[in-house]
């Protein structure tokens, strides 16, 4: 998240969304986005700002980033310049017969030999990292997420944030998880994307602990806590010390102290923008009503240990909105006495946070209802799928996906 000077918390936030790019007809991955940016560029480059969005290159040629130009707060503005940008780019996509397809994984993708990184710019960091960890394999480059930017100003807008932030990352996956499938198979979990995500780095554990970030409050004992031991263990693989530990830092939330920020990133993609502003909108309002601490003190907040909520959110990668939630301290949190699944613990959440700030017209997002009632993205993919789990049939489910994101419209069935 790029910015002029550091902000206060809440003030504007960046957002990133990745899409991948595939062949129209047979929906194959086609590694073209160093092609779409020198169509914009004129020559390869990483980077093609284009007003409030800009696109970016990832690890991978078949991945687009739109991400905000610059932290935003009008969130109006930049839903409808992220659809703008797709139907721009899916327009220039047509020359090569492809188009943008959304989901956090593509279902029928063999990352072993269809795996294109990134040959250009930067590509030295890339190289690094595919000698260490293999990046041909799902979780490397098979996945596309939503990345949400929260700016701090200090070590005490640090402290309320990390903790709000710690709290909320567990029950994301029930709202967010798009990624049923892989290898034209069911999964068995609704969110495969990070399940790969939490084992991709093990060579290297500390790199992604355990995805839930632990309980550190300040920016001394971050870095000498988590930065310093992942310095330290990175270096037998990086002799040059080309790898940055700020940067290869993989939690689920990510601090950058150098520009004050807190980058979320256990969010998969979903059909299309409005569905993602949705949830990123019930995200922060929730963040900010637990840094106001409507709902606990702050002190009560740091004291929450990570164990519960790991064991929290890897059930939820599963199970998404039907997790049963049995510890009593996460959900006296909410002021719920008895166990309770995630799905019904997100709408006492909305109803809670319409209580406490009744003014807000968004809560109207018909995208929040249909997530709510009729599940996550993975949820309605299955659902549509039904019992044919054949490739033509995930085929035409992703094609139907296609199509919401085009015409920025949710896949309700």
């Amino acid at each position: 998240m790029s910015q002029p000077s550091r902000l206060h918390l809440f003030q504007a936030f960046g957002i990133e969304l990745e899409y991948m790019v595939v062949d129209k007809d047979t929906l194959a991955i086609k590694p073209i986005t160093d092609k779409l940016l020198k169509h914009e560029l004129g020559t390869y480059g990483s980077d093609y700002e284009n007003g409030i969005v800009t696109w970016s290159n990832e690890l991978v040629l078949h991945v687009i980033e739109l991400k905000s130009t610059k932290p935003e707060l009008n969130f109006n503005a930049l839903e409808n310049a992220f659809a703008d940008n797709v139907t721009k780019i899916n327009g220039i996509l047509n020359q090569w017969n492809a188009m943008l397809m959304p989901a956090a994984a593509h279902p029928l993708m063999d990352p072993n030999t269809e795996t294109k990184l990134w040959p250009h710019d930067s590509n030295e960091v890339y190289a690094i990292y595919d000698r260490i960890f293999n990046c041909k394999g799902h979780g490397w480059s098979n996945l596309q997420s939503t990345h949400l930017n929260l700016p701090f100003y200090d070590d005490e807008e640090f402290a309320k944030l990390h903790a709000a932030i710690r709290i909320v990352l567990p029950i994301l996956p029930a709202l967010c998880a798009s990624s049923p499938i892989l290898d034209g198979k069911v999964t068995g979990k609704l969110d495969t994307r990070l399940d790969y995500y939490k084992t991709n780095q093990s060579k290297i554990p500390s790199i992604t602990g355990r995805v839930i970030p632990e309980g550190v409050f300040s920016k001394r004992n971050y870095y000498n806590t988590i930065y310093e031991k992942i310095k330290t263990d990175i270096g037998p693989f990086d002799p040059s010390a080309i790898l940055d530990p700020v940067w290869v830092n993989s939690r689920g939330a990510i601090p950058r102290f150098d520009r004050g920020s807190i980058e979320v990133r256990i969010m998969d993609i979903q059909e299309c923008p409005a569905a993602d502003m949705a949830i990123i909108t019930l995200v922060i309002d929730l963040l900010q009503a637990l840094v106001n601490e409507k709902f606990i003190n702050l002190e009560d907040q740091i004291k929450i240990k990570t164990d519960p909520l790991v064991s929290i959110f890897d059930q939820c990668l599963i199970s998404g909105r039907n997790t049963r939630i049995d510890h009593g301290d996460y959900l006296k949190i909410f002021g719920i006495e008895t166990p309770m699944i995630v799905g019904e613990l997100w709408k006492v959440i909305l109803n809670r946070l319409i209580v406490l700030t009744p003014s807000l017209k968004k809560w109207e997002q018909p995208q929040l209802e249909t997530i709510l009632n009729q599940g996550s993205l993975a949820e309605r993919i299955l659902q549509a799928l039904g019992g044919d789990h054949t490739e033509d049939h995930i085929k035409k489910v992703y094609r139907q996906l296609s199509g919401c994101l085009a015409q920025n419209r949710m896949f309700i069935l």
